[in-house]
């Protein structure tokens, strides 16, 4: 596979230029180096889900030992639901246990002695008679990491309302995960036909990257808090082994 070779596609109307060579140079966050294999797998969702990585809507991380993580951003999950002419809105929030009742709350403020329990989150399509409704307890998709035990109640609403959106437009995100996701896809397998529909038109990265300088600042602050959550998972990792040699 060569690194010059670019996939040039159309996303939310702007033409993208994507290269393996920019996603290897410029989209991965981790300590680990992507395969060829995991670089053709993010350059085919991005051309097939017509996503930005400049913008963040999808992005690689890759640590030592671990299959890369192609995750999507839940404001690219918004913009696609938004799109579809069906869309009529959403509503969401979170499910506290405030002393013997169980409530529905609106929104992601809750008060101190709430137990925060779940979420839920409702999409409303004009095609549909009922709206796709979706319940999830934060057991199942609490990581126990940095953001999820700072802001517990806005992690579990963000993570109910993709589900919800996953529900309510399957065509359109049926295949595409965030971080917040409990079955986050790693990759597996490349598609045969990639390398046959990849275009021979050249691309300088560098030129991408210094005529929108503002792209490098919105890749960083997208990586800071999935860096944080594994250096937690690091730490944890170290104080295990310790325990166990004493």
């Amino acid at each position: 596979m060569a690194d010059d070779q670019t996939v040039v596609y159309e996303s939310n109307g702007e033409e993208i230029n994507l290269s393996p060579s920019m996603i290897k140079k410029f989209l991965v966050s981790g300590n680990a180096e992507i395969t060829d294999q995991e670089t053709i797998m993010f350059l085919s969702l991005c051309k097939y889900q017509h996503l930005n990585p400049f913008l963040n809507e999808a992005y690689l991380v890759k640590f030592n030992g671990k299959p890369a993580q192609i995750i999507v951003s839940k404001e690219a999950f918004m913009k696609r639901a938004e799109s579809n002419p069906q869309f009529r809105g959403f509503i969401a929030g979170v499910i506290v246990q405030r002393g013997d009742e169980v409530e529905y709350l609106k929104g992601a403020f809750t008060l101190p002695k709430d137990t925060i329990l779940g979420a839920w989150a409702e999409v409303k399509r004009s095609d549909r008679d009922i709206d796709t409704r979706v319940e999830i307890g934060i057991d199942e998709f609490s990581k126990g990491q940095a953001t999820w035990k700072s802001m517990p109640a806005t992690m579990i609403r963000k993570t109910a309302i993709v589900n919800a959106l996953r529900e309510a437009f399957p065509t359109e995100l049926g295949a595409m995960y965030t971080e917040d996701d409990k079955d986050l896809n790693e990759v597996k397998s490349a598609p045969k036909n990639v390398n046959a529909e990849m275009s021979d038109v050249v691309t300088n990265a560098a030129d991408l990257i210094n005529n929108n300088p503002e792209l490098d600042n919105e890749v960083e602050e997208e990586f800071v808090e999935v860096e944080g959550d594994v250096q937690d998972d690091n730490e944890n990792k170290e104080e295990s082994e310790q325990s166990e040699l004493l």
